[in-house]
């Protein structure tokens, strides 16, 4: 199978509305990404690695949003890149939402259910309401930072890539009562205290990131964009001295950014012998 092939498969399952037979060739698909017969080349071995770790449901939810991705049509020549971003999400929105509700990983009301069935609300931050599980936190993720669906996916891939001892796993999906699209993610509890700036950087230093911007926490390879580094996101265990990032705003560093990167991105794949 081919690039076009693997896509036109996909988009094949998604017109004809996610039957029994579809799901399972998903699945298989999802199968083939894990054990690296199907390489996404949107991601490094690594980063690929890192979207396995989210679960099959992140696998799957992120090539639903990369068949979606690249669907521009005639009608969206006319639009501004604003408009055009908007659009392309609500299409990544609506498959993902049709998929997740045929598999059972649809909540309707986020707000509702989740602390009727996970825990209740302990902290809400500029795009996540943060619930407490026990040993774990639940993250009802929004995308006001992202606007398209792949994106908030693609972060979750490469938080899970470098810093995998916080690694996020989804759950599923569902919407707020405003309507907004939700990512419903698990990650491990870690206790500990605030770390200086000084700290953060000294470490970010060691991954091989650079600082970029103090003022909102920046740090970039010609690889990733990295920020909000500061000291609400990184703590210090109490148990073991060792720095954990629990959150971050990690993206793809692609020349657009204006940040030294090289990236560019693609939905292209291929399958290995």
């Amino acid at each position: 199978m081919n690039n076009a092939d693997f896509w036109a498969s996909v988009r094949t399952i998604i017109a004809e509305g996610f039957t029994p037979e579809g799901l399972y060739k998903l699945d298989s698909y999802a199968v083939q990404f894990i054990t690296g017969e199907l390489v996404y080349q949107r991601f490094s071995p690594q980063e690929q690695h890192g979207c396995s770790a989210g679960g099959t449901t992140n696998v799957i939810a992120s090539l639903l949003a990369g068949a979606e991705a690249g669907t521009d049509s005639q009608d969206q020549e006319s639009l501004s890149d604003y408009q055009r971003e908007c659009q392309l999400g609500a299409q990544q929105e609506a498959v993902i939402e049709r998929w997740a509700k045929a598999v059972g990983l649809w909540t309707d009301c986020v707000e509702d259910s989740l602390p009727q069935s996970l825990g209740e609300q302990i902290a809400e931050g500029g795009e996540a309401v943060v619930y407490d599980h026990g040993s774990t936190l639940i993250k009802s993720i929004g995308l006001d930072y992202f606007i398209q669906p792949i994106f908030a996916l693609d972060r979750i891939t490469l938080h899970n890539t470098y810093f995998p001892e916080t690694k996020l796993t989804v759950l599923g999906f569902g919407r707020d009562k405003r309507g907004e699209f939700k990512i419903i993610a698990e990650q491990p509890y870690i206790e500990g205290q605030p770390v200086s700036d000084e700290e953060i950087a000294d470490y970010m230093r060691l991954m091989g990131f650079e600082l970029k911007n103090p003022r909102n926490w920046t740090y970039t390879t010609p690889d990733i964009y990295l920020s909000d580094m500061h000291d609400e996101n990184v703590i210090r265990s109490n148990k073991s001295d060792t720095l954990f990032v629990v959150d971050c705003d990690i993206r793809i560093n692609i020349p657009e950014l204006r940040q030294g990167g090289v990236r560019r991105l693609t939905t292209d794949v291929i399958f290995s012998d």
